[in-house]
């Protein structure tokens, strides 16, 4: 991959009245990079931004909504991709299922 330099780069903006901060990660990487995939430098960026955050998230680092932010894509946009990709948005274990489903049959009592 190559080399991995990390820069912080701190925006604060306001939005209702909170402060944010933005980290920036730069990845160094060959032009025959580029030339192996078939893609610009825009693609690709883009492109290995998704799949970090679909790792993340299939390591159960992130959740979906911070997965899609890391991603730059709208979070139900994320959770199609998921399925492309192979992955679920629903737990993977037999007790994160049966989880999900008590949470689903609660869910529809209140209504």
């Amino acid at each position: 991959m190559g080399e991995l330099e990390r820069s912080r780069a701190l925006r604060l903006a306001s939005k209702d009245g909170l402060e944010f901060m933005t980290n920036i990660l730069t990845i160094e990487y060959p032009d025959e990079v580029l030339w192996a995939l078939q893609k610009d430098a825009d693609e690709f960026e883009a492109e290995a931004k998704l799949l970090l955050a679909l790792k993340l998230y299939e390591t159960g680092k992130l959740t979906t909504g911070l997965a899609a932010k890391l991603a730059n894509v709208p979070r139900i946009n994320f959770i199609f991709l998921l399925g492309k990709y192979g992955l679920s948005p629903f737990g993977e274990t037999a007790d994160e299922l049966e989880e999900d489903l008590a949470n689903a049959r609660r869910a529809s009592h209140y209504q």
